[in-house]
Parts: C-alpha cells; structure tokens; sequence
C-alpha cells in the first residue's frame, strides 16, 4: 500500500518558493528547513524575528452553556475561573493519568473556549472531547484557519505595525483582535520557542498575504520545524510523542503546574488516584534534563547510565543547543538522580558519554509578563 498522501497548508506554495527544504510531520509536508539552515534559523529568532507556519495544529471553539464543566471533565485546570483574555496551558487525560495531548485554551472573548492542539493528535483529540460533551456544549472545528507564530525580541515590534492592541498584550494574554487590514485574528501572546512573541489564528484564504507583509519588514524571515525543535529544547519544553505520551502523567512530566490547585483538592479529574498520589509522595520516575560534556549528541532513545555503568534512563529529546554551543538532552531517570549538578553518562553508539545534570530551561526564558 503506499503511503497516504500528505495534507499542505495555506502556505505550501510560499515554503516552495522560498527554497524550503519539506518533510512529512504530522501528516502535512512541512518546511523543515530555508537556505539559511536551521543554525542560522535559530539565531535569528533569538535576536530578531521568525515567523513559523504551523496552521498544521488543530484549532476550534468550544461553545454552549456549561462548556467549562465539559472541558474540566477530561483535564485538571480550572477554567471556570479563566478569565476573558487570558490563555491556559491544559494537558488532556486518560484514565490512568497519562497525557493524551498537551494544548493551549484560551478566552480571547466571550464566544467560549478556543482550543490549539498539536497537528498529530487533532483529530483524535477532537473526537475525544466530542465522545464527552453533554447537551448543549459543542465543538466547531476550524478548518479553514491558519495558524501562525511570530517569535522573538523584535515581534512584538513587527506585530505592532499591523495589530492595533498587539502590543498591549502580555504572556498568556488572548484577544480577538481585527488586523491586516480589517481580518478577524484570535491572537495570543505565547509561543513555542521560549521568546516573547505571538501565536495568530487568521483565515486560511488570507495567510499567503499576511505570511508576505511580515516578511516584507527586514526583522523578519521564515523558520522552519528544524530550528523550532532546537529552540523549544533550549526551552525546555516538551514535545508531544516524544517527551510525553498516554503512559506518562503530567507530573512525571514535569508539568504539575497544569494541575489547579482547586482540581487537586477536589481530585475530579481523569486519574487522580495515581496523580494525586505521585504529588503527594514521588513517581517512580522524573524528567531529567542533562548537559553532555564530550561527545556527540544524544539523541531519542539513547540510554541513561549512572556512575557505575547501570541503565537508569531514557533520552527522550536531544540535539545540538546553538545557544550553548553543546550537546544537551531531556529524558526521564529515577526522582533521585535528576538533581542539578550530577554526573551520568549516555550511550551513543556503543560508547558512554559523561553528561551533568541541570535545571530547565537550558537556556532562560524571555516572556514578557506584567508588572
């Protein structure tokens, strides 16, 4: 049988012409790479502007009386209390407490809930929350959206000339914003690279014109997954299938604060017989993020070995830092080993690697938050 035929998004024609080098990923060809490679990529979003395309992720609006109650059915936030204009990061949760998708929602205004969810699980994740609601709450599926994230010191600046109110916005802030010209835009000020910057929903039918005017400001050039991997692994974040997965719980994750302090004490949420247990004492096993001394990088899979050569964990993510100019790696290795300041090592290709232990993020944060 061959393989299925891979989605595009609105913009494929633009990757294209801009000399992209595309792959499959979440079964859309995607730009993984422009000519500037994704060394250049990467620094450049770091000091500057990049704009990614990622109208490959899932978006809808949760609607109807009683959709708070709904969605709170199936993760551990507390979105009755979330108030218009701000945006929360959710997991979504099996019976056994494990992640079946991370995602953000978001009140942007008083429509509802307006979901993103990651491109691979979309339509699993919708038809897990369609299976859930009751009367009267619904999901509308916005397929004719695309979905674009503008990423670094200078967007706030490039968004501004655009986006009236753009600007006035902080970390985790969502409005639904008229921009380019008059378009309906649910903009949030988040991202996936550990900068400031923006995630902007706009219709599909309108985002080769908008991809072009940002473009068209020098601060800005295009950045494919490559660098959008490097940049969220500085960040310490977690990537979906790879760092977290249905047999994993948020907090072996090292995603707790998703949990609200009200759901705990309530315990109503789709496994928190084990979660609720593992924040109350220790899970068998944590996220570990490491430093690799000597040696090449340690990619997905490769084994955690401590001082005596005995396998303790797994590399889940791992990759060469730009920022860093080294090797670093996030995985999942027993409570007691992942302090910062310790000595493991890595097999990668039969050989062990010295690696030290560290706190997250490798590289800090630069979210622009209130006073």
């Amino acid at each position: 049988m061959s393989e299925p035929e891979l989605k595009r998004t609105p913009l494929h024609a633009a990757h294209l012409a801009a000399g992209a080098r595309m792959s499959g990923f979440a079964g859309y060809d995607m730009p993984i790479q422009y000519p500037d490679g994704v060394m250049k990529e990467h620094a450049w979003t770091r000091t500057s502007a990049g704009l990614f395309d990622v109208s490959h992720m899932g978006q809808a609006w949760l609607t109807g009386e009683g959709w708070a109650g709904a969605f709170e059915a199936v993760v551990p936030g507390d979105f009755a209390a979330l108030k218009p204009g701000r945006q929360k990061y959710s997991v979504l949760l099996n019976d056994a407490g494990g992640i079946l998708d991370d995602l953000m929602a978001a009140r942007p205004d008083d429509r509802g809930l307006f979901l993103v969810v990651n491109g691979a699980c979309k339509d699993d994740d919708f038809r897990f929350l369609e299976a859930w609601l009751p009367s009267g709450v619904r999901l509308k599926r916005l397929e004719d959206r695309a979905l674009l994230a503008l990423q670094g010191p200078q967007a706030a600046a490039v968004l501004a000339a655009h986006v009236p109110g753009a600007a006035d916005l902080a970390f985790m802030d969502s409005a639904a914003l008229a921009g380019f010209g008059g378009l309906d835009l649910i903009i949030s000020r988040s991202g996936y690279t550990g900068e400031d910057g923006y995630e902007i929903s706009l219709p599909g039918s309108e985002a080769a014109r908008v991809w072009d005017l940002l473009l068209a400001d020098a601060r800005v050039r295009p950045i494919g997954l490559g660098a959008r991997d490097s940049l969220r692994l500085e960040a310490g974040l977690p990537l979906y299938g790879h760092d977290v997965d249905p047999s994993v719980s948020p907090v072996e994750a090292g995603l707790a604060f998703a949990i609200s302090p009200s759901r705990r004490r309530r315990g109503d949420f789709p496994g928190a017989a084990r979660i609720l247990a593992e924040l109350s004492g220790a899970p068998s096993r944590a996220r570990i993020a490491l430093k690799v001394l000597e040696g090449a990088p340690a990619r997905e899979g490769a084994v955690i070995v401590d001082a005596a050569g005995a396998e303790v964990g797994v590399v889940t993510s791992g990759g060469f830092s730009p920022t860093l100019g080294a090797p670093i790696a996030i995985g999942f290795a027993p409570p007691a080993l992942c302090a910062p300041g310790q000595r493991l090592g890595v097999v990668v290709r039969g050989r062990t690697w010295p690696v030290e232990t560290t706190d997250l993020p490798f590289v800090p944060h630069r979210y622009v938050r209130r006073p």
